[in-house]
């Protein structure tokens, strides 16, 4: 662990695992910034970043090269091979970057030229 106070920072390295709750995230590095009232602004996972986020109503597992989680908006934006799996809905979702605000249940996915966005939907059979 190392912190920075001028920056407010506290940087964790080297197998970071990281749990609240049901919540759950490992990755490589994880930076914790605060803001003036020293209270947490934003957390930063950087290289093989693995999750599960949970709440009342919704359950996601997934991975990326980076997440960002802004705690007071309760929004995660994941970057580079990004890779969502609604474990309610049964929905798969991959991009270059996805946001995820877990109030709304709403996400967003951006593709590259190279590699378009990928939605996939199990669907239920007919009786």
């Amino acid at each position: 662990m190392q912190a920075e106070n001028v920056k407010k920072e506290v940087h964790f390295i080297d197998d970071v695992h990281i749990k609240q709750g049901d919540d759950w995230l490992h990755a490589d590095k994880v930076i914790v910034y605060f803001d003036e009232n020293n209270d947490t602004k934003m957390y930063e996972a950087i290289g093989l970043v693995t999750f599960e986020f949970k709440d009342d109503k919704s359950a996601y597992t997934g991975s990326a090269d980076n997440v960002k989680y802004y705690p007071v908006k309760s929004l995660y934006i994941l970057t580079g091979h990004a890779i969502i799996d609604d474990l309610v809905n049964k929905s798969h979702i991959t991009g270059d970057e996805i946001t995820l605000d877990m109030l709304s249940g709403n996400a967003t996915v951006k593709g590259n030229k190279k590699k378009p966005v990928k939605f996939i939907i199990e669907m239920k059979e007919k009786k």
